[in-house]
């Protein structure tokens, strides 16, 4: 069966509405993909709680690269400590998406609501 015109453009529009709203995220407050993009993708896209998390960090490749060379104009960059955070995150990125395959989806993804809701409050009570 086809789908109308508006339905085959609705998915391309939320998947740009999804990567604005994560590009705003990011040059305001240094997230986007984690704390916008994946609840948008399981919400409004019914992504399984893998994938989206797998879309947003592919996604992220480019928002990050244009924040922090935006950030880099503005002399906000502290590339040395960020080659210190980056290089040992890799080793928590495989230990992380190992950890994250042995999961269901739903735990995922309430894991990830209960640090989301830490997160708030910490920031919240400071």
């Amino acid at each position: 069966m086809r789908q109308p015109a508006e339905a085959l453009l609705a998915r391309p529009a939320r998947l740009a509405a999804i990567g604005t709203l994560a590009g705003l995220f990011s040059g305001v407050f240094g997230v986007g993909g984690g704390a916008v993009m994946v609840p948008l993708l399981v919400l409004w896209l019914g992504y399984e709680a893998h994938a989206a998390t797998a879309t947003s960090l592919a996604a992220i490749v480019f928002i990050a690269a244009f924040a922090a060379g935006a950030q880099g104009l503005y002399g906000n960059v502290r590339v040395l400590d960020a080659v210190l955070v980056g290089v040992p995150a890799v080793a928590g990125v495989v230990l992380g998406t190992a950890l994250a395959q042995r999961m269901q989806g739903r735990v995922l993804s309430l894991l990830f609501a209960v640090v989301l809701v830490a997160s708030a409050v910490e920031l919240l009570a400071r």
